[in-house]
């Protein structure tokens, strides 16, 4: 397959100049400027909300004028991971793509096809003039990836259309009617940096290659997080002698698995044979635990210079808390229609040692926002008792099912029609922002669905490219066929 075969050619043809376009969250500023300069050389309606989000407007087609208004709806910003050895600057550098058998990969970095895929649906129908639909808003929000910012800020009034489809899932042949609300929880450990008592030996531990992925949809399928390997072996190391941490680094965003990460400690002299040798045992005996999921991890353990550490009560505050913190799925969905929906989960997300510092960052997630409470207030707990300040967020909420959703019942036909088989209708554990619409439009008639996506939020991200013309194709007969 090459290039020139991508189909349909007007969605890819769309995704490619986006990619070419530098859209961290947070830093959106000239994807929107693309986006408003796209909607004025096409003669289309557009406006901006203070909070960055745009809508672009397009009238109905002959003979569709009486249709209801629908809303699609992408998010314009994607997460920013490459391989460690990898140079790329995520805010200059378009996203290179190759083509490997039916999907599309990106050269070390994150692909960006979550969401830059939705957009680029959005952005053909706006460019087509050969498609029948009803008249349709196109919504594309800012920084969701990093705190759902664009969705928060979208004000009552903004939109106007009965029906929304959020281009935002990431399994073709399933459309998703509700989601998880969550909160982030970071602990804040303060201290001054002493030096390292005399006669102490410095080792520097690093782990790379492990799978990672999205710390909602990819919560349940037992993959490895690095924070957690590395707590569980200091706390090991602790139990046994004297360790003082220098440093501890790993995991970059809120809403990914953590894949690496380097630790720096302290240990007295003579026991560095042993660290050695419960390194080997350690490593050993994890690569069998997660030898399904996990299958290239790399380990290095080696000597470095001295270095200042952190006071002896914080180090062990912060290895004892991270060995304790509940981490992965905790409970699953009760209703019957979602029994096998992970209901209640929590992420070690990252660790980050500064000068005066370490910050640890979580996130909980569930549909049931009393669980999604409890579990806040239980990590919350945890970390408190080992000493650090704690700082929640105000959280977002879940986005619970309509049993009576003409548009489901719309989506659900025309994909049967098209291809001779039932969708699986079901709940995402992943946050959408379809919980903070449903606040502020409770009115608003919704469901998600996107074309096959996997290991998003990493490296390894990759889209199904004959997904995205299935997807295409049952977007436009959703459209052509809403009374």
């Amino acid at each position: 397959m090459t290039n020139q075969e991508l189909k349909p050619a007007n969605v890819f043809e769309q995704f490619a100049k986006i990619n070419q376009i530098p859209r961290p969250s947070k830093h959106e500023e000239k994807i929107r400027t693309y986006l408003k300069n796209f909607a004025k050389e096409h003669n289309l309606p557009f406006k901006e909300d203070e909070t960055g989000n745009v809508l672009i407007c397009k009238p109905a087609t002959a003979g569709m004028e009486t249709a209801p208004t629908v809303i699609l709806q992408s998010h314009m910003d994607m997460v920013c991971d490459k391989l460690v050895d990898v140079d790329f600057n995520f805010e200059t550098d378009p996203i290179q793509t190759y083509i490997d058998g039916d999907w599309l990969k990106a050269k070390g970095t994150t692909l960006g096809a979550d969401d830059g895929i939705g957009c680029a649906m959005e952005l053909a129908l706006l460019d087509s003039d050969d498609i029948k639909h009803g008249p349709i808003e196109c919504l594309f929000t800012v920084d969701e990836e990093t705190g759902l910012t664009g969705a928060f800020g979208l004000q009552a009034g903004f939109m106007s259309g009965d029906y929304l489809i959020n281009l935002d899932s990431e399994d073709e042949g399933e459309m998703f009617v509700s989601c998880a609300g969550g909160i982030n929880t970071q602990a804040i450990f303060k201290f001054t940096r002493e030096k390292a008592p005399s006669g102490y030996f410095f080792f520097e531990a690093t782990l790379k290659g492990l799978t990672g992925g999205h710390s909602g949809d990819d919560i349940n399928k037992k993959r490895a997080n690095a924070i957690k390997i590395f707590s569980r072996f200091l706390y090991l190391l602790q139990d046994k002698m004297d360790l003082r941490l220098a440093q501890w680094n790993s995991g970059k965003m809120h809403n990914a698995i953590p894949r690496d990460g380097k630790i720096i400690f302290a240990i007295p002299a003579d026991k560095k044979d042993e660290v050695k040798a419960e390194w080997n045992i350690f490593t050993a005996a994890v690569e069998d635990e997660f030898h399904v999921t996990d299958t290239t991890m790399k380990w290095s353990l080696t000597s470095t210079t001295e270095q200042k550490v952190m006071p002896k009560d914080i180090s062990r505050g912060i290895i004892l808390s991270l060995q304790a913190v509940d981490n992965g799925p905790l409970t699953t969905c009760q209703d019957e229609d979602l029994k096998d929906l992970v209901e209640t989960s929590s992420n070690i997300a990252s660790i980050q040692s500064e000068e005066g510092q370490v910050v640890i960052v979580s996130s909980q997630r569930s549909s049931v926002m009393s669980n999604l409470t409890n579990m806040a207030n239980s990590i919350k707990a945890c970390f408190e008792l080992a000493g650090a300040d704690i700082i929640q967020n105000d959280g977002y909420p879940a986005w619970k099912m309509n049993p009576n959703s003409k548009l489901t019942k719309v989506a659900v036909e025309q994909y049967e029609k098209l291809f001779g088989k039932k969708p699986v209708v079901k709940g995402i554990h992943a946050g959408l922002e379809c919980g903070l619409f449903s606040e502020k439009y409770p009115d608003l008639d919704m469901v998600s669905f996107g074309p096959t996506l996997r290991y998003v939020h990493t490296p390894e991200e990759r889209l199904l490219i004959p997904t995205v013309q299935m997807v295409w194709d049952h977007l436009l007969a959703v459209l052509q066929n809403i009374k």
